[in-house]
């Protein structure tokens, strides 16, 4: 009778686990040699993943993750700088398996890659652990995604609508606004948490990034993980799953959270590090094969499940602008959807440089209205039309009234371009962009050519201002 009163105090598959991962005591090796990046360490039977501790003779000791096996010798890559390692040195099983512990008062915070407060507000305190490795939730366990999480960022929102648990990469090279687009997210998403990873920032970029463009808004509500540039490889890409465990552990409280990563480009670079340090061979670019396997393990573990959901942003880092390099060309396929940003509308100051026509929300169509749809339809296709005729239209050998369709695009490029165009500190509701749309379509639908508009948006090439607002047209749309 007393049994039957009281519910079992643990969950028995979580018993089981936390059996598997007890870590054996008095497991150690010794330094053999340094082979690169790497520590090669002789009598060391621990598995891949686990987490040990050099001993240094002249100095504390040093943290390292175990990433492979050689000819009976264990590689170690170490989560901190190697100086004063020395053959002979011990090495000591601490941790079988990565986690980080998750508190109460976690949100608000700045934590490093191992889960450690780096802002000076003081300890974390007591909390949960959660496995940094953990597996994604089954597919047949996820509900289907149809709830709309609103950004207020309104070219986001009415074009490229998410959903929330939809995982979206943000595809940009390098300075055309991803971390304006971020702090905007932060700041003006109703997910009930933002967790961000900022994964191989310079050290100078991440305190501009936290007081400019989060800003206290969206530090009060956001749990942000570091792993700068200058950081061990093995550290960086802790860091992504740190950020990810975090997210999955508000997210089993029911939350709706909001993940943005920065960047998993740097993510799938870390590993390509310790992937070649371990022996691997180099494939495409210079990547080896654990770096693709790597990436769809890393990027479904967000999504929605019967708890609550992880709505994911990664932002890509495409290198020379290159869309089709591997591994931008990987998670197109892996996402749901891929949000491209201009170096050339950014270039005219148009901000957020969201280029729409290549930009793509594979859940759009379910999520939003018929007429809500159709809109947005009608100023692609506006935008897609002017894009095809931008050259005969700004070398002025296109003529008036030849193309109804092109005259009406080139009649409604500067609203759809003020439309697009949004302040940094600027946060719009759906409410109000839902309007703005229907507005902009119905006032697309009622246009007619007329003499005034022939100088509009370059068609009348004979001034300088209208050299100007063609300059930095939209990308081509992508394959």
């Amino acid at each position: 009778m007393i049994r039957e009163s009281f519910p079992p105090l643990i969950d028995r598959r979580h018993w089981n686990q936390s059996i598997r991962r007890v870590v054996p005591f008095g497991v150690t090796g010794k330094v053999r040699s340094i082979r690169g990046t790497t520590i090669v360490v002789d009598g060391l039977p621990v598995p891949v993943g686990a987490l040990v501790k050099v001993h240094r003779r002249q100095q504390e000791s040093m943290q390292a993750e175990v990433i492979g096996f050689d000819n009976g010798k264990t590689i170690l890559a170490p989560l901190d700088n190697w100086d004063g390692v020395s053959p002979g040195d011990k090495v000591e099983l601490f941790q079988t398996y990565r986690s980080v512990t998750v508190s109460d008062n976690i949100i608000g915070r700045v934590l490093d890659a191992t889960g450690q407060p780096m802002d000076d507000l003081g300890p974390l305190g007591f909390g949960r652990k959660m496995p940094c490795d953990a597996p994604p939730v089954p597919a047949l366990q996820r509900p289907p995604i149809d709830k709309i999480l609103p950004t207020q960022v309104r070219a986001l929102d009415m074009f490229l609508t998410l959903g929330c648990g939809q995982r979206m990469g943000i595809f940009a090279g390098s300075g055309v606004g991803k971390s304006t687009i971020l702090g905007m997210l932060a700041r003006g998403t109703q997910a009930d948490h933002v967790v961000i990873a900022l994964i191989g920032e310079r050290g100078r970029e991440v305190r501009e990034f936290l007081d400019r463009d989060l800003g206290e808004e969206g530090r009060a509500k956001s749990v942000t993980v570091v792993a700068t540039s200058d950081q061990p490889a093995p550290k960086r890409i802790l860091a992504a799953k740190t950020a990810t465990a975090i997210a999955e552990s508000l997210r089993d409280e029911g939350k709706n959270v909001l993940l943005l990563m920065d960047s998993v480009t740097r993510f799938a670079m870390a590993q390509r590090e310790v992937g070649l340090a371990a022996g691997e061979v180099p494939t495409t670019r210079g990547y080896p094969p654990s770096v693709f396997a790597m990436l769809p393990q890393l990027v479904e573990r967000s999504g929605i499940s019967h708890k609550g959901s992880i709505t994911a942003l990664y932002t890509v880092l495409v290198e020379g602008d290159d869309t089709n390099e591997p591994i931008s060309d990987t998670l197109r396929g892996l996402l749901d959807g891929h949000i491209h940003l201009s170096r050339s509308i950014a270039a005219r100051g148009r901000y957020p440089a969201i280029d729409i026509l290549p930009s793509l929300s594979r859940l759009q169509s379910h999520l939003i209205t018929p007429d809500l749809r159709q809109a947005a339809d009608n100023i692609r296709s506006l935008m897609a039309v002017y894009k095809e005729n931008e050259d005969l239209i700004n070398i002025g050998a296109y003529t008036r009234g030849s193309n109804p369709q092109i005259d009406r695009a080139i009649q409604m490029r500067t609203l759809i371009e003020s439309f697009l165009a949004q302040g940094q500190r600027e946060l719009i509701p759906w409410e109000q962009s839902v309007a703005g749309l229907l507005a902009l379509s119905a006032q697309a639908n009622q246009a007619a050519p007329s003499n005034q508009a022939s100088g509009v948006a370059g068609v009348n090439s004979n001034g300088p201002a209208a050299g100007l607002q063609q300059a930095g047209a939209p990308q081509a749309r992508a394959a």
